[in-house]
């Protein structure tokens, strides 16, 4: 369902269109993608009321979100590629990726224990990396075109959700005491993983 939010922020008064998305589940969220598109999931019997409470309550969270996510679409780089050209070299990052992830992977597991069963590699557009709780450790092949370090960083993160599948304290003590610099790389990944496209 479409709606509009109406946010007045700096003196400009913005309409920002969102999809209402009701369903079984417990609480209210709200998302915003990388291209900007507004989302608000609902329990099935939330009244308006409730809606316009949550929403005016998280505006300036809202605004600043999306401008944010605004900014970083105008700053991606532009490719003189063709589309041709782009899929030739996707291929290669992707097959380099399928040669270089795993042999990371296997190196950091001495370190941070844990059992994995498999590898993907994935052209996912909002996640670095992910662990399934059969073991299945999955990477997004564009951190071939981050600096090494971030790589690692990312390898580590998911190696170490094989023993603390969640980012509690103990978790993220595992993962420093591989990765003792995490914090650059992942402010890195945030403030550039943007710009990681052919």
């Amino acid at each position: 369902m479409e709606n509009t939010l109406r946010i007045k922020y700096q003196s400009k008064l913005y309409e920002l269109p969102y999809t209402l998305i009701r369903s079984n589940r417990k609480s209210c969220a709200i998302s915003i993608a990388a291209d900007g598109r507004i989302t608000v999931r609902v329990p099935l019997r939330t009244k308006e009321s409730e809606i316009l409470r949550l929403l005016t309550g998280k505006q300036h969270w809202i605004i600043t979100k999306y401008l944010e996510q605004l900014d970083k679409q105008a700053a991606k780089p532009v490719s003189g590629l063709t589309d041709t050209q782009r899929e030739a070299l996707t291929k290669r990052y992707v097959a380099a990726a399928k040669e270089y992830i795993p042999k990371r992977a296997a190196y950091f597991q001495q370190f941070t224990g844990g059992i994995y069963h498999h590898i993907t590699i994935r052209d996912q557009k909002t996640r670095w990396g992910s662990c399934s709780a059969r073991g299945t450790l999955s990477f997004n092949w564009r951190l071939m075109l981050a600096p090494p370090s971030v790589l690692d960083y990312v390898v580590v993160h998911e190696l170490c959700h094989l023993t603390h599948m969640d980012h509690s304290a103990a978790f993220w003590q595992a993962v420093e005491t591989v990765c003792p610099d995490y914090r650059s790389a992942r402010q890195w990944l945030k403030e550039h993983g943007h710009e990681l496209v052919l």
